[in-house]
Parts: structure tokens; sequence; C-alpha cells
């Protein structure tokens, strides 16, 4: 963890954010050079958010109260721990995942992204790995001078995963199951927060992604099903 100077709330689109969270803009403004206070960890958190957060989503809010509710969950397990345990900070490394499941254009992506920069503000440290999983299959193909379990490992061990729209594949393949398979299982018996949108329906889950991956998904994550019409049809009209 390093130092991180106060700085402009514009340049992260937070003014909204705090706002709507009821968090005084100033509480971010802490000059006490703690690298380890709430302030600085949530600053660093912050520009480390930005990182990953695609432009389109880098004022994203979450608007969800259930999707709210989870990063909430997550927050709090992370400071209950950093007390029992007397730590030094609070680290968002274990606790339940999140599904969220709609149609495409319902907002879905929206608000996993909203959701790591809700969990930056808290002052609890998190390490996101983000992909979609498309991107995820495509980066773990066997191919000269990759050492593609290294790049498993990457996602597997995240403390904070999102693997956006899950079971897009029509037709999944036996590379695609077995990376499904290997990655939500580790996840599952670690206990390792992960969020996943899907487009696909309840009852779809199953035949596409399979029954060990469905039941270990039904057992780890909290549902929820975003509904509504198409927001890029709306957007665009």
């Amino acid at each position: 963890m390093q130092w991180i100077p106060p700085f402009d709330l514009k340049r992260y689109h937070l003014e909204p954010l705090l706002a709507a969270r009821g968090i005084d803009p100033g509480w971010l403004a802490d000059n006490s050079l703690d690298t380890y206070s709430p302030p600085n960890i949530a600053r660093y958190s912050i520009t480390k958010a930005a990182d990953v957060i695609p432009f389109r989503y880098q004022a994203a809010i979450v608007d969800q109260p259930d999707v709210l509710a989870w990063c909430k969950e997550l927050a709090d397990r992370a400071f209950a721990t950093q007390k029992a345990n007397r730590s030094a900070i609070a680290t968002i490394s274990r606790g339940r995942s999140l599904l969220l499941l709609g149609l495409t254009g319902t907002g879905k992506t929206h608000q996993a992204y909203a959701s790591i920069r809700e969990l930056a503000i808290t002052g609890a440290a998190a390490t996101w790995a983000v992909t979609t999983a498309a991107d995820l299959y495509a980066a773990l193909r066997p191919r000269h001078g990759i050492d593609s379990e290294a790049e498993f490992r990457r996602y597997r061990d995240a403390s904070i995963l999102l693997v956006d729209d899950l079971g897009a594949e029509r037709k999944p393949t036996e590379f695609t199951e077995e990376i499904n398979f290997r990655l939500i299982n580790w996840r599952y018996e670690h206990q390792l927060p992960t969020l996943i949108t899907s487009n696909l329906l309840p009852k779809e889950i199953s035949a596409r992604l399979g029954d060990r991956v469905t039941s270990r998904l039904i057992e780890m994550c909290q549902r929820i099903v975003i509904e509504g019409p198409d927001r890029r049809r709306g957007e665009a009209a």
C-alpha cells in the first residue's frame, strides 16, 4: 500500500457517488500521511479501480438495492475481520459471490463496474481482476510463449473477480467447460468473492454451463435478476 495524496474528486467522478452515500468529501481529503488510514486506502482503491473500469462506466453508480447490500456486506466483513485479527488494514478477501442475470442491455455490466467504485470508497482494500468470459478464454488458449496456467492463476486467485457475460457462447466447447469449472470450483472452495454477469435466464444456466458449475454457483452466489428494456437501444434513440 502506498500513500496517495488528496486529488480532485471530479477526476474520478466521485461527487455524485459520495453524495448518494452521504459521505463528506472532506473525508477523502485526509492529509495525515498515514498509509493505513481508511481515507488513504480509499484514495488508493479509487485510483486502482479507474485502471480496470472501461471509460463508459467510469461514473457508474449502483442503483440496485440488492447489489448495494452485497457491497456493504463485503466491506463490513472486511472491517470485522480486521478488528478480530487486529490487522493494519481491512482487506476484502472472503465472502459471498454475486450473480447478475438479465437480458441484453438491462444494466448488468453497469451495476458490476459500479460495484467496483462502490467498494473503493469504503476504505477497505480490494484487488480486482476484471474480464469478459470471451476475453478469459482467449487469454487462456495455449499458444507459444505464453504460460496459460500462470495467466489462469491470476484470475483464479484474485481477491475479487469480475467475469462479465458468462455463458454467452452458444456452443460451449470442452475447453470453455473446463475453464468454467476450474475457475468457479476454486473460487467456490476458497470462498473468494466473484461477481458474474450473464444474459442467461435462470432456467438456462444448467443447460449452458453444466450441472457441476451451476450447483456451485447456486450455493456460492446471491442471485439477482435485473429486468427492464434494453438501455442501449434507448440511448441510441
